[in-house]
């Protein structure tokens, strides 16, 4: 996996909405959400005696219902578990668009995963939810080439840490960091943690925005009613696209007449910042808001 910096990101994944694979009635309003991305889950959100219920209706649900625009995706049980293997057999003949991988710790798991989907070649997003999984995040990140995203998990790390989870969050900051960076460093998207909080969407919109600041692509969602909190806190406004335009815009002149570094507003722009309005341009377009 190249380290250059993307001209433009993959698609959209301004919020990735995970549904339980047992509830057909869920399912069909999470298709209707206009979710970036449904999550059709198999582990964490399905109780153990409902496992071989949720591959059925999830498989179902994949060939007959319509989710518009949005990514379908399946969130397999962890590689090593005995219902892995055929939480792929059971789906992947309903196409979905690619596997959530959860409790990473390895990039030989990754590998496992491409090599049950290679006569699929679906999109790959890892989960990071341990101490071991973030640790191990450079080696993840380089694991494989269908390999888009790094997920972080922060209820499941810090109960792996004997962490305390706080609303301000500065027991996962150094982690949630080392994600973000790593995902950066090997040209991936970075998704943040879901916001366990249904009732305070104010506080959804500060925590979206403060990991939109950080560089992160998107959040993970767990009711549809965060989802356009969420995807309007990880879209560019237009004063913010105008700006990043004009900015690119007035770049190309002065490289085009020999000029590097120049001055605009009374603030000097060099190069960063021009990669930084690049980027902004490139969310704004996969959201739909920028041509």
């Amino acid at each position: 996996m190249s380290s250059a910096v993307p001209s433009s990101l993959p698609r959209s994944r301004r919020a990735l909405l995970f549904v339980p694979g047992d509830d057909p009635r869920k399912i069909a309003k999470a298709a209707a959400s206009g979710a970036d991305c449904v999550v059709l889950d198999l582990e964490d959100g399905v109780a153990a005696g409902r496992k071989l219920v949720a591959r059925e209706t999830v498989s179902s649900s994949l060939q007959s219902l319509d989710f518009g625009a949005s990514e379908k995706l399946v969130r397999v049980n962890p590689v090593g578990s005995e219902l892995h293997p055929g939480d792929i057999e059971a789906t992947i003949a309903a196409r979905p668009d690619g596997y959530v991988v959860p409790k990473v710790e390895s990039a030989e798991q990754v590998r496992e995963v491409a090599r049950r989907t290679s006569l699929a070649p679906l999109a790959l997003l890892a989960l990071i939810e341990s101490a071991r999984g973030v640790v191990q995040a450079a080696a993840i990140a380089a694991s494989d080439p269908r390999l888009e995203a790094l997920l972080f998990g922060a209820e499941d790390l810090a109960g792996d840490m004997g962490a305390t989870r706080t609303r301000e969050g500065a027991e996962m900051a150094w982690a949630r960091g080392a994600v973000v960076v790593t995902a950066a460093a090997f040209a991936l998207q970075a998704i943040d943690t879901v916001f366990v909080d249904l009732g305070d969407l104010e506080s959804l919109r500060r925590e979206a925005r403060a990991a939109c600041t950080m560089g992160y692509a998107g959040k993970m969602a767990i009711h549809p009613k965060q989802i356009p909190v969420i995807q309007e806190s990880f879209t560019p406004s237009d004063e913010e696209i105008e700006k990043a335009r004009l900015l690119v815009e007035i770049h190309a002149g002065h490289q085009a007449s020999g000029e590097g570094v120049f001055a605009l507003d009374g603030k000097m722009v060099d190069w960063p910042m021009i990669r930084a309005a690049q980027r902004l341009l490139s969310r704004a377009r996969a959201a739909g808001k920028f041509q």
